[in-house]
């Protein structure tokens, strides 16, 4: 398996933790990350809670999203890569979200992250 389909298998619940904390530790709230994540998906808290309790693949998580049409403002580099030059759709729009959780744990002000 290689690293692209590792990651359309892995389970959105299995990183969302790993979200909580990374906001957390640099003094944002839980209730801003899913302000993000529902700018971007579209799916509100219990939805995002389903997906977490159900095991949802990001594959799956993205595909259900109603992608918010700003989405190709998010800019900038994630791991070195620059993710507006990512080809392949899920893994952009994973790294979207990576992106914009790296944002608000730098403390950007909301409506920038939101790209308001």
């Amino acid at each position: 398996m290689d690293n692209l389909e590792r990651i359309y298998k892995m389970p959105f619940g299995s990183v969302y933790p790993h979200y909580v904390t990374k906001v957390e530790k640099k003094g944002r709230t839980t209730a801003e990350l899913h302000q993000v994540i529902t700018w971007l998906t579209g799916f509100d808290d219990e939805a995002i809670a389903r997906h977490i309790d159900v095991g949802t693949s990001f594959e799956e998580f993205f595909a259900a999203a109603d992608l918010n049409p700003a989405s190709d403002l998010i800019t900038g580099v994630v791991c070195g890569v620059r993710v507006q030059e990512i080809e392949d759709p899920v893994m952009r729009q994973v790294r979207y979200l990576d992106k914009l959780v790296d944002e608000l744990a730098k403390g950007k002000a909301m409506e920038k992250i939101l790209r308001a």
